[in-house]
């Protein structure tokens, strides 16, 4: 057995044990109490809802994935259709698991507020909620990544192949399949995030209309026909979206680093030895399990300490010890790997190392110190804790233009300091460690995503919890730790937004370096070449591009919007105010589905088809570079137009509590905040990674077949 095989079968051991951990936290979460049959009647409508949501995206989705995976397996390489299925398939897993599990968990963290009264034992029930999520994103990522490695041969570099039509087209068959795996995962997040964005915010903006704007009734209140839409929405958007949608950068990450791996030993390989290759090859994957390994460890600390009353700071440390873990694992690793036998200094020179053996170790801590730095930024600009937010509160006094105008300035500002942090990460990298070094310090940024999504997880069901907690008219001592929880959840998902555009960012970039590697002929120089006139029509293209799916989306949410505030409004009788009757739920859940479902076919389309043109590097970057500032801004002034809004419902703004001239202003801004922070911000993140991926995917037709390179 070789030294790549025996190392990837450890690697899936670590992944079955954190699978294991999984499905032992899932079936906790089950076994736990449900509360009052109130709770647990709409917390079953929740579910159900979800699920219904779910199983009508995917009779979309499959039809696509079935078709594109013939067409792969016929044109392209023969067993590429499979691994493209399997990319798919453990996407698919993910999201359903997840959201089946916080659909399990929002429920019983209300309950344990009830029942407990302590903010820490909450905080419990909802963050082992989200570990389930977490954990399964990287597990089950790694697992079908590992899959392809092992049960196609691992990954060769001089090796050819074609499809079963077109004979005349050839490419490597082993980087096929790795990128055919990638550019599954991406499909079913497109359409995961895009879908799953539209139904949740056009019931949370038609139940904010109905209930604060039309009615005077508070949020969450159950007499709002949309109200059990939107909190169905959390769990398809929040949850599922989110899941596929990281999911997708980490296995893209893993991918570009191998992609690299291949292109820099087919343009060096007469100077440097096969065990270099292997080494290149292997640390990919061995870095991610030693980032779940670390995770296991901060994830099940936190689930067996006594936790105090400051969630915040509670989960913080999970975040901490998670990277800190994957920093110390991951050096030893890379010590190992480019230190051992038949790995010269000389090999590693060559391929631009300038530290040696560190070098990788290196840049994959340069990303996951600016994950942390970009976590640390965007909380910075959407807490409650924070002058950004509490000056957005101030100015609704002032009235709704002074609210929106304050919170497009607090965005833009919030653009600068990420993108400076992601610029000064990659240029490092790359010093460092070549182009080599910029795939992995995307790849570690990502390296401990099961924690950071198992936090990002916690918001939604802390939402939820509060939501339940409401409607269900518990107790207000309850109501005030869901309350807490909600307002720490708003945080955790800004920050997990500004975490996927990041991780998006440096998996984009990487995943362009790919492409050129995989476009350009073998032996040949890399380069993409700006003063072509055809890669700067194509750079402004993208950007153009970037602008129009912005647009697509925004008007897909507010029509859809409409349409329920104003079906929900005729539900809303008076006998249904009167708590006499109780509205159609299933009615307006439906409708929020039908609505998803038939607007997310053409933005998702729209990223399959735009890299079949032969410009398409130019594209790539020109969207890269428009699509990046744009979602910060978007996550940003969203996520600060929420709180601003929970800063005043708090009652933190003297003088102007709920139904206030001013907290009305916040519900304004608090709309518009999510469009941008719920549907665009979060799907343009997709949008350049699936390009990106399916640019490498083609890359081997456009070699073969352009007539501008």
């Amino acid at each position: 057995m070789s030294l790549l095989t025996s190392s990837w079968l450890i690697v899936l051991g670590v992944v079955f044990l954190a699978l294991i951990y999984v499905a032992f936290n899932y079936f906790r979460i089950k076994k736990m109490p449900e509360g009052t049959p109130e709770m647990i009647e709409l917390s079953g409508i929740i579910r159900s809802g979800a699920q219904t949501f779910l199983k009508t995206e995917f009779k979309s989705i499959v039809i696509v994935v079935a078709v594109v995976a013939v067409i792969f397996t016929l044109c392209v390489e023969k067993t590429s259709g499979i691994t493209f299925l399997m990319g798919a398939l453990m996407s698919s897993i993910v999201c359903v698991l997840g959201m089946q599990s916080a659909t399990y968990a929002n429920v019983r963290t209300s309950n344990k507020a009830k029942e407990s009264l302590s903010i820490g034992e909450t905080v419990k029930v909802a963050l082992c909620g989200g570990s389930i999520s977490g954990l399964a994103v990287q597990g089950f990522g790694m697992l079908g990544f590992l899959a392809v490695l092992l049960c196609f041969g691992g990954v060769q570099h001089d090796a050819e192949s074609s499809g079963l039509v077109i004979k005349t087209l050839t490419c490597n068959p082993y980087i096929m399949r790795i990128s055919t795996y990638s550019l599954g995962c991406s499909i079913v997040a497109m359409f995961n995030r895009v879908a799953g964005g539209n139904y949740t915010k056009a019931a949370d903006i038609s139940s904010d209309i109905l209930g604060k704007l039309r009615h005077d009734l508070p949020e969450d209140d159950s007499r709002i026909p949309n109200t059990i839409a939107d909190f169905i929405g959390d769990n398809v958007n929040d949850i599922a979206g989110n899941c596929s949608d990281l999911l997708e950068s980490f296995v893209a990450t893993m991918s570009a680093s191998i992609m690299i791996a291949v292109t820099l030993y087919q343009t060096h390989g007469e100077t440097v030895s096969d065990a270099t290759f292997n080494a290149t090859v292997l640390f990919p994957t061995i870095l991610a399990g030693c980032g779940l390994v670390g995770c296991l460890i901060g994830l099940g600390l936190a689930n067996i300490k006594k936790m105090g009353d400051n969630p915040s700071r509670e989960l913080d440390l999970s975040t901490w010890i998670s990277a800190g873990c994957t920093i110390i694992f991951g050096g030893v690793a890379a010590y190992f790997i480019f230190n051992g036998t038949g790995v010269s200094a000389n090999d590693l020179a060559t391929y631009g190392f300038r530290f040696g053996w560190a070098s990788p170790w290196i840049s994959s801590v340069m990303g996951i110190v600016a994950g942390i730095a970009i976590g640390i930024i965007t909380e910075y600009y959407t807490s409650t804790d924070h002058k950004p937010t509490q000056k957005i509160a101030e100015m609704c006094t002032e009235g709704e233009a002074f609210v929106v105008t304050k919170g497009d300035a607090v965005g833009s500002r919030s653009v600068l300091l990420p993108v400076l942090v992601i610029i000064i990460a990659l240029i490092v990298s790359g010093v460092i460690c070549g182009s080599y070094g910029i795939a992995i310090s995307a790849l570690g940024m990502l390296a401990f995503v099961g924690a950071t999504v198992s936090i990002d997880a916690f918001g939604p069901i802390a939402d939820n919890a509060g939501g339940l907690a409401e409607a269900c008219h518990l107790a207000p001592d309850v109501r005030k730790i869901t309350d807490k929880l909600d307002a720490v959840g708003n945080t955790t998902a800004a920050i997990g937004k500004g975490f996927a555009i990041g991780s998006a960012a440096f998996a984009t970039v990487s995943l362009i370096m790919a492409y050129v590697g995989n476009y350009t002929t073998i032996g040949e120089p890399l380069q993409l070449n700006f003063a072509s006139f055809f890669v700067v029509a194509g750079g402004i293209l993208g950007g153009a591009l970037v602008e129009y799916f912005c647009a697509i989306l925004t008007d897909n949410t507010i029509d859809a919007a409409k349409i329920m505030a104003d079906v929900g409004d005729k539900q809303m009788t008076q006998e249904v105010l009167d708590g006499k009757a109780k509205p159609d739920y299933n009615m307006m859940i439906a409708m929020a589905a039908k609505e998803a479902i038939h607007r997310m076919v053409l933005p998702s389309v729209l990223a399959l088809l735009i890299p079949i043109v032969e410009f398409v590097g130019g594209i790539l970057v020109g969207a890269t570079i428009v699509a990046i500032p744009r979602a910060i801004f978007m996550g940003n002034s969203g996520g600060a137009f929420d709180n601003a809004k929970k800063y005043i419902e708090q009652g933190m703004l003297e003088g102007h509590a709920k139904g206030s001239p001013a907290h009305k202003a916040a519900v304004t801004g608090d709309t518009i905040g999510d469009t941008r922070k719920d549907v665009v911000g979060v799907a343009l993140d997709i949008f350049i990674k699936l390009m990106s991926t399916v640019a490498n995917t083609i890359a081997p037709i456009i070699r073969n077949f352009s007539i501008f390179h």
